[in-house]
């Protein structure tokens, strides 16, 4: 009696569940006793599969954080303070950059309202040691480069040419006085810098090139003649002006302040790269720089080298930054677009972009990370900085290629924070060195013969 009694109870409870409107309705299209014929003959696996296909399933899944630093390089490396740093600085770049950067970007325009928000971050001249310089690894101003170029390439080029340029032109080749006068101020961005060097027929040769000249009359030296892309150039309060001595043929170095006699400054305009960063045009004639302005201690091409091996470093993570960002976006664009009635990241043609993407990003990231040691152990070299650059520049551009490509049409628009990156790529592969410029230092260290023209 009691097995009757449940009997009529399960089928109770199978009934209140069952709207037989759509019974009915099912009948017409199937043969119904077949059908609970075959599912009733599934085994567990073979119904859980089937239910997950119905939608049957409703717990989310789970999917991995998104983390561009697969080999978790940064975690091993850096010690508890410097980490919380990069958190920070990557905090305040999410918050403050992101938001704005494609309508900057579009527009052409710096934002120049984050600069004392960058200011307090307390990270300009991260390496150097005394004038208010927080005296910071190398590896740890290249980690935060990258952090920079992941968000957006033209801020990280800014920062680039104030600290790294600018700051460093200074800190290597001045007198003492001028590093007190000038590092403490542009360390906290009451004083902008750029660089000066490359001309508009002079790029690559720059060397033994230069057609920028100085002579000196009395306490004071005339420079006259043109320099070309000179990063924010259009706003800086003093620029590095780099020009060649008409008495010995070597190379100077003069610090060149935005109102001095002579000097003249002109916006580049139409870039399909780095459209943030204020590119110049300078025109030097018969500028007059005081003697107390000279940077002292540069006296040849040898010491403006000095500055340049430096940055370079800083360039390659650049890279890293860029490819990095797009990665990231890319493949989060790959998860939450659908097609077919699923993610296309569950694709296996789409797993294999990803996947080559962050083989070449995690290559990079090594080789930056080898590089940042060598620099802190006082052991680079230029063709060091010079290989780094040549593969992380090179790889970029592949990252960045697959990153759009995953996005298909939506890859072209800013909106989707991939384009950006695929433009900004081609200006990180030609500057600080074209690659065939690095790939001729490389060669000339390892075989012995020099094939500069």
């Amino acid at each position: 009696m009691a097995n009757i009694f449940s009997s009529l109870k399960n089928a109770y409870n199978l009934f209140k569940h069952v709207d037989f409107d759509k019974l009915e309705a099912l009948s017409k299209k199937v043969d119904l006793p077949k059908m609970v014929e075959t599912i009733s003959s599934l085994d567990d696996k073979q119904i859980q599969g089937m239910m997950k296909m119905m939608g049957g399933s409703k717990k989310k899944k789970e999917l991995p954080p998104i983390e561009g630093d697969f080999y978790h390089l940064g975690d091993e490396a850096l010690k508890d303070e410097d980490r919380a740093l990069q958190l920070k600085v990557r905090a305040f770049l999410e918050a403050e950059v992101k938001p704005i950067v494609n309508e900057y970007w579009n527009r052409a325009e710096f934002p120049h309202e984050i600069i004392p928000k960058l200011a307090e971050l307390n990270i300009c001249g991260l390496t150097y040691k005394g004038y208010g310089c927080p005296g910071k690894s190398n590896l740890m101003e290249g980690i935060l480069a990258m952090e920079m170029a992941r968000i957006d390439t033209s801020i990280s080029t800014f920062f680039g040419v104030q600290s790294g340029l600018a700051m460093g032109s200074i800190y290597l080749c001045g007198s003492e006085e001028q590093k007190q006068q000038w590092l403490p101020l542009m360390q906290k961005f009451k004083i902008i810098g750029a660089f000066g060097l490359t001309e508009p027929e002079v790029g690559s040769a720059a060397a033994g090139g230069l057609t920028t000249t100085c002579k000196r009359e009395g306490d004071k030296w005339i420079l006259n003649g043109q320099k070309k892309w000179i990063g924010n150039a259009t706003f800086a309060d003093i620029l590095i002006i780099w020009a060649r001595d008409e008495a010995d043929n070597e190379v100077k170095g003069f610090i060149v302040k935005k109102d001095n006699p002579g000097f003249a400054v002109e916006k580049m305009k139409d870039k399909m790269a780095l459209r943030i960063v204020q590119n110049g045009i300078i025109t030097l004639t018969n500028c007059e720089v005081e003697e107390a302005d000279r940077l002292q201690n540069a006296n040849s091409f040898k010491d403006t080298a000095k500055v340049l091996q430096m940055t370079r470093a800083g360039v390659a993570w650049q890279a890293v930054g860029c490819a990095r960002g797009a990665y990231e976006n890319a493949l989060d664009y790959t998860r939450t677009r659908k097609q077919f009635g699923k993610p296309i990241a569950s694709f296996q043609l789409i797993q294999n972009h990803l996947v080559e993407m962050l083989s070449n990003l995690t290559a990079m990231q090594t080789l930056c990370f080898r590089l940042s040691q060598l620099q802190d152990q006082g052991l680079l070299k230029d063709e060091h900085a010079s290989l780094a650059k040549v593969f992380c520049s090179l790889r970029t551009r592949d990252v960045v290629s697959k990153a759009r490509e995953v996005m298909g049409g939506n890859g072209i628009l800013l909106e989707y924070n991939v384009a950006r990156f695929v433009a900004d790529a081609e200006a990180i592969y030609s500057y600080e060195g074209t690659k065939e410029i690095n790939t001729l230092i490389v060669g000339r260290a390892i075989t012995g013969f020099s094939a500069f023209v």
